[in-house]
């Protein structure tokens, strides 16, 4: 599948909800970033990849889970592109990864590693919020629009076979921005907000990975800004919209994630 037109000109989205106008010049168009995530999609799902997917048949019972947790998200009225993208998700068998990604137009990729190291529902669904935001505001495209010229983001309307590896490549270690970083953990606390789950859940997992010490923090937790700093922004964040819900269905994830290989 080949990327739709990249606009020649500087594209000035208008970012909305939970974003900011930085890094606002993005290349690429609304549809750019759904094709570009169905040929990331195409990469990652290929024999070539190196990457095992679970079966979504074989494994019904998980995926009807992570699904029925994403609609709660995209149910909150919070999520800009909630009807444009189609917010598809997978699971990459992989226990030693503690990641979670969602590349350009709403591809989820989640790996058993993060699954099964979170302890409540309330947590992933926070995890999920983080990386939806991601998606929902752009921030990849924004961002490969920096870390490539114009050139390079032709040869992709191209199809050319080897920069679409290596920009995923890109896309799964992609390390954002500050700014962009707790722009996505501002959306998490206002997708989870009209929901039952407790909104700021997303700072139990830093909480968690600071107590244990010597754990390195995954991509979707990077470093920077500091732990600490987005655990008070969360739950800021949270008494500012004032949200309510405090459910986190800890037993009920536990026997889900007992499913897993």
């Amino acid at each position: 599948m080949r990327i739709g037109l990249i606009s020649m000109g500087l594209c000035i989205a208008l970012l909305m909800g939970c974003g900011s106008a930085e890094n606002a010049v993005n290349l690429f168009t609304l549809q750019d970033d759904i094709a570009l995530g169905e040929q990331v999609r195409s990469e990652i799902e290929s024999d070539s990849s190196g990457m095992e997917l679970l079966d979504s048949t074989a494994y019904s019972k998980i995926y009807g889970y992570l699904y029925s947790i994403r609609d709660s998200l995209l149910n909150s009225g919070q999520v800009h592109y909630k009807t444009e993208f189609p917010w598809r998700i997978r699971i990459i068998k992989d226990d030693s990864t503690l990641n979670a990604f969602c590349a350009p137009g709403g591809f989820i990729y989640i790996y058993t590693g993060i699954l099964k190291y979170l302890e409540a529902e309330d947590q992933l669904a926070g995890v999920l919020g983080h990386e939806m935001g991601h998606a929902d505001l752009r921030h990849s495209t924004r961002q490969l629009t920096k870390m490539y010229g114009v050139q390079t983001l032709i040869g992709l309307i191209a199809g050319d076979r080897e920069l679409v590896r290596q920009v995923t490549s890109s896309l799964i270690g992609l390390s954002f921005s500050r700014t962009h970083e707790k722009e996505a953990d501002e959306c998490s606390v206002r997708y989870l907000c009209p929901t039952h789950y407790n909104s700021d859940a997303g700072a139990l997992f830093f909480e968690k990975i600071s107590k244990e010490g010597g754990v390195s923090p995954p991509e979707i937790l990077s470093t920077h800004p500091d732990p600490g700093n987005r655990v008070e922004a969360y739950r800021t964040h949270k008494q500012t919209y004032g949200c309510i819900g405090e459910l986190n269905q800890a037993e009920r994830y536990q026997k889900m994630i007992q499913t897993l290989p």
